[in-house]
């Protein structure tokens, strides 16, 4: 088979005989077919030949002949990247003699190429792949088998300018390499050892860089030698920082343009390093210079955003530099400019400071969504740790500044009198920060009628997630700002809307331009619950009142649009006043019901928004009388249900019900909770019964797509309110709950008939996913009431044994492409819900569900998408519920329930090998406390820790890591406990006594299975990294180490870097998921930091009470 393949490949197999002296003509012509033919099979056959020479354990002793010979670059990069493979992958096993040839030669063509300074500007991509190959050959060989590596470089580096250029190349990619994405491609033990020794041979490399920037004229040199030390600066020790003359060559280069921006991202790398008070001098003489200097560079007053947009790249790469100094600086030793009695500074510190801060606000005004990020990342770090000084977390004290605690620092937990000199100190640029946010804040993701770029009032088509975390950050840091004065918060806003108001009124509209509008009122919308409550009373009634007789001065529907946008976003954010304020609030809702009437894009949708988030707020306030009302003000809206929701298209009158379900979940009277519900669902069930009355006489009626989509409105029409209403919606299904499993049935029968018919094709007909919209609708709300209600009695004996047959029989009755995956998500629901008490209807299910939809599942894992992690999810609930139906399964489909795991967490769609694992740890921990442990683990534990493994090493499953983990934790902890009595190895082949222990089994068994797997490695290697597993078993943590130290060795890592520093990403998602926590628990100490849509409301709870 071999050779009939090398045969195919025509005279370019040559290649592939390494018997005889390779052909660099004939490669040569094979690259260029790869790269430049227009042909796919010949490009194909290039490929093939190319792969296979490239695999090939000798194609590195080619490489020399390929880079002295060939004049192809492409060749050229194919030789090195056969070479960068087997210094990454194989160099371990190569002989000691082989490993010196291949350093000697890289280093010695290295030194040719950069010495000669044409060759060197000529070849300036060649050699850079050159340098990465030496770099990983240092990883490997140094210091144990290299130790004069850095005395080598430095050397070498002062026999020419541009060598010393290139082995500043060189100690740039090494540090980069070791100190930046080692987690990706290096062991924690070697990661260890290379930063211990760059710090302890770094002398050499300041010497050098020292001695570049005293002596050499050379810009590009200089640019180079700044850009490693760059590189270096945030690792190296600090003597060499502060103790030398570093700081001051760089404050020196600053002003020459030409390096003005390394320069500055070198500042800021020392700006950034926080090292105790041992340097604090030093870092404030660095500063007060740097200040100076930068006066002259960028004068003050200097328009930086105009500057910015008519400036250079190199321009606008300054503005960015600046902002990530000033921004670095500020965070990590602003304290030591305060001028407190703490840190020993004075008057010129501070005004040194406010200029940093001025400039820092003109940057943050730049039109540039990344010069924004970094001023807003630094923004909200400073008024979050002033908020903590001035407030404490644990203590909040929301009173204005102006209320008697303004100045006081005692009154805020805060004693003595620096903090007042503090807070007058940050008071002016506090206040211009506030104006900025007011100005620039961004769009929250309520708001859905935007401008788009030719200024139309358009209706918002897609989010941006971007934007979305931008008014995230942005909120927070208003949110924070309004804390630390109220006053100033409240007096800015309704200032900048006033003159909104005036220019409106003046302009009329025309050429008037939204964004500062908007901008503002998403700013007054994004401070709710941060004032105390009669303040924010006030100011929301003023804003309020100012958006109204804007909206009735202003002309033009599209200007109307955008003002009742603002207005709708306004009063959605503020539930604690609407609740407080009834007039108010009825206003409220019944201008968005006028608002459901127009038709602008956006704004409907909008309004039904805004009144399903007041109703879940304030649901209580619309079942009580008010004062001065004669009835509750629900009795007036069922009354004029018709007319409020005639304009609304199906999606926004299902939102709509959901709303009133809200309000009606709230009443405690059950009778007229009843009467409620009844009323609300008078339309829809006055239509389904004409519907009914009508299939009745004529079936055929049900064909009709007008009566089909109706059905369906209706359907979703009860499910909406089915969410909101809970367990109390039960006499609305109870009413129409077997006319829907009628028309379930005769619908599915159609269904099945046409595809039968016609083929899977006919499942794509507009007439089938109609019929199929219904099945789904009918599904959906079963599974909706299923989930909302607290009686799982009720579910059990009244829903289940009536939908058995209509539902279940039929899904195994159905050809494939009839199967409806939402019948498996609704079974998964039921078993969640009633657990145990449908023990046996397990069977039942097993038969109807299991074997049918694997079948569908597991030909590809590409095929019925939405059935497979519904089925895992229907799976997980049996297993997790009814468990013990599990021992009544026969052999053969318990292992086909194991098989289907397996393939479950094989699979490349990271929903479904996440639901696989999650089962399989429960499903083992289970067996583990069942008396059928040891026939259970003597039959798959094997198999497990193979799987495991696989997936574990695999690139495509690791979002899995934390799960992989913990099962092969529980796996390594049963080898060593007394759960499982019996051997787990093959008694009948190797002897009851072959082991002594399953441990000692486990442990060698994990041995062999990864020695074959890896070859690489080495037994050596392997052996200990097992015996660092079983001493980890107890700490998941440390074992989580050892399994990432195992994958960075593992061939598993592939060449395609990229690809795999982006998945081993996924390997730290844990520790990432647990900062996210920890900033949700702080939020929620802070007023107004977790908006008020954001909050879960126990049963019965309005705002006011939460």
């Amino acid at each position: 088979m071999a050779e009939a393949q090398v045969a195919a490949l025509g005279p370019a197999a040559a290649l592939l005989d390494f018997t005889v002296p390779l052909d660099i003509g004939l490669l040569d012509s094979v690259v260029d077919t790869f790269y430049a033919s227009t042909t796919p099979e010949e490009r194909s056959a290039a490929e093939k030949v190319l792969q296979q020479l490239q695999e090939h354990p000798e194609a590195w002793t080619r490489v020399d002949a390929i880079l002295e010979h060939s004049q192809n670059p492409n060749t050229k990069f194919f030789a090195l990247q056969v070479l960068d493979n087997v210094i990454k992958y194989r160099w371990s096993i190569l002989p000691p003699e082989q490993c010196d040839g291949i350093k000697t030669f890289i280093s010695n063509l290295t030194i040719k190429l950069s010495g000669d300074e044409a060759a060197f500007r000529r070849e300036r991509s060649y050699v850079n792949k050159l340098n990465a190959i030496l770099v990983q050959v240092v990883k490997q060989d140094w210091p144990h088998r290299w130790p004069s590596f850095i005395k080598d470089l430095t050397g070498a580096a002062k026999m020419s300018e541009p060598l010393c250029e290139n082995c500043m190349n060189i100690l740039k990619l090494l540090s980069e390499d070791v100190f930046n994405f080692s987690r990706e491609s290096l062991t924690q033990e070697k990661t260890k050892l290379l930063k211990g020794q760059l710090q302890e041979e770094f002398g050499m490399i300041h010497e050098l860089a020292e001695y570049v920037l005293a002596n050499s004229q050379k810009p590009e040199l200089i640019r180079v030698t700044l850009q490693t030390l760059h590189a270096f600066l945030s690792w190296v020790p600090l003597g060499y920082i502060f103790d030398s003359n570093l700081v001051e060559s760089l404050l020196n280069l600053f002003p020459t343009i030409e390096f003005r921006n390394v320069t500055l991202q070198c500042l800021a790398e020392i700006g950034a390093l926080n090292v105790g008070s041992y340097y604090d001098r030093a870092f404030v003489k660095m500063y007060s210079i740097f200040i100076t200097n930068l006066q002259l560079v960028l004068p003050r007053g200097t328009n930086i955003p105009e500057a910015y947009a008519n400036g250079s790249d190199d321009d606008q790469e300054f503005v960015q530099n600046l902002a990530l100094f000033l921004s670095a600086f500020f965070e990590n030793h602003i304290a030591l400019l305060e001028g407190g009695p703490m840190n020993g500074g004075g008057q010129e510190g501070q005004d040194q400071l406010l200029i940093g801060l001025e400039y820092l606000l003109g940057i943050s005004y730049v039109d540039d969504t990344e010069v924004l990020k970094v001023c807003l990342d630094y923004w909200n770090h400073l008024v979050c740790h002033l908020f903590q000084v001035w407030h404490g977390e644990n203590d909040v004290d929301v009173r204005p500044f102006g209320e008697g605690s303004s100045m006081d620092g005692d009154a805020m937990g805060v004693p003595g009198s620096g903090q007042n000199a503090r807070r007058e100190l940050y008071e002016v640029p506090l206040s211009k920060l506030r104006l900025l946010m007011m100005s620039r804040m961004a769009k929250p993701e309520e708001v859905l009628v935007v401008e788009d770029d030719a200024g139309n009032i358009v209706r918002e088509t897609m989010k941006d997630s971007d934007v979305l975390a931008q008014y995230k950050q942005m909120r927070e840091t208003l949110v924070f700002l309004s804390h630390l004065d109220h006053n100033d918060t409240q007096n800015q806003m309704l200032e900048k809307l006033a003159h909104q108001l005036n220019l409106a009124v003046q302009l009329n509209g025309k050429e008037y331009s939204w964004n500062a509008l908007n901008c503002l009122c998403w700013a007054i919308g994004s401070i709710s619950g941060s004032m105390v409550v009669d303040q924010e009373n006030k100011f929301l009634v003023t804003v309020i009142r100012d958006l109204l007789d804007m909206c009735r001065f202003t002309r033009g529907k599209d200007h109307k649009a955008v003002i009742a946008s603002n207005i709708m976003y306004v009063v959605g954010q503020y539930p604690r006043f609407l609740q407080a304020h009834w007039k108010f609030l009825k206003t409220v809702v019944n201008k968005l019901f006028e608002f459901m009437h127009e038709c602008h894009p956006g704004v409907q949708d909008m309004a039904c928004d805004t009144f399903l988030k007041i109703a879940r707020k304030c649901k209580r306030k619309f079942v009580m009388q008010q004062l001065q009302e004669q009835e509750p003000f629900i009795n007036e809206l069922l009354r004029n249900l018709g007319d409020t929701i005639k304009d609304l298209e199906n999606h926004q009158i299902h939102v709509f019900y959901e709303a009133v379900g809200e309000m009606i979940r709230s009443e405690k009277d059950p009778r007229r909770r009843d009467e409620y519900l009844a009323k609300l669902m008078e339309l829809p069930n006055n239509t389904w019964n004409q519907v009914l009355a009508e299939a009745r006489m004529n079936a055929e009626v049900l064909k009709q797509h007008d009566v089909i989509r109706n059905i369906a409105n209706i359907l979703q029409s009860n499910t909406a309110v089915a969410t909101s209403l809970g367990h109390s919606f039960h006499t609305q299904i109870t009413l129409i709950y077997t006319d829907m499993l009628n028309m379930y049935k005769w619908y599915s029968e159609l269904i099945s008939s046409s595809i039968a018919e016609g083929g899977p094709y006919a499942a794509r007909h507009a007439q089938v996913k109609l019929m199929r919209s219904v099945k789904r609708a009918v599904l959906k709300l079963i599974e909706t009431f299923v989930e909302k209600t607290d009686e799982p009695s009720i579910v059990a004996t009244q829903f289940v044994p009536v939908m058995l047959d209509p539902i279940l029989g039929d899904y195994a009755r159905n050809v494939p492409d009839a199967r409806d995956p939402e019948v498996l998500s609704l079974f998964a629901a039921i078993f969640n819900k009633v657990q145990g008490d449908l023990l046996n209807e397990v069977p039942r299910v097993f038969e109807a569900c299991f074997q049918c939809t694997l079948q569908m599942i597991t030909r590809n894992f590409e095929d019925y998408p939405e059935h497979r992690p519904k089925f895992f999810a229907l799976l997980r609930a049996i297993t997790n519920h009814c468990f013990r139906a599990l021992f009544s399964l026969s052999p053969e489909n318990l292992k086909l329930v194991m098989d289907s795991i397996v393939w479950a967490f094989r699979h490349t769609e990271r929903t479904v090998a996440e639901t696989g694992l999650n089962l399989l740890l429960e499903l083992m921990k289970a067996f583990q406390n069942s008396e059928y442990v040891n026939e259970f683990y003597q039959t798959y534990y094997l198999t497990l820790m193979q799987e495991i493994f696989a997936v574990l090493t695999d690139t495509f499953h690791r979002p899995g890591f934390k799960l992989h983990a913990q099962i092969l934790q529980h796996l390594i902890l049963l080898s060593t406990s007394n759960a499982i009595t019996a051997p787990l190895w093959d008694q009948a082949t190797l002897g009851p006594a072959a082991y002594p222990s399953n441990l000692e089994f486990v442990r060698h068994h994990i041995t062999q299975l990864l020695t074959s797997s890896f070859p690489n490695m080495g037994r050596a290697t392997l052996e200990s990294l097992v015996i660092q597993m079983f001493e980890a078993k107890e700490e998941l943590v440390v074992l989580k180490g050892t399994l990432r130290d195992f994958m960075v060795q593992s061939k598993e890592f592939g060449s395609d870097s990229s690809v795999n520093m982006a998945a081993n990403k996924e390997l730290w998602a844990e520790e990432e998921a647990q900062k996210q926590q920890a900033l949700h628990a702080r939020n929620l100490a802070i007023p107004g930091m977790i908006g008020p849509n954001e909050f879960p409301l126990k049963e019965g709870d309005d705002m006011a009470d939460a």
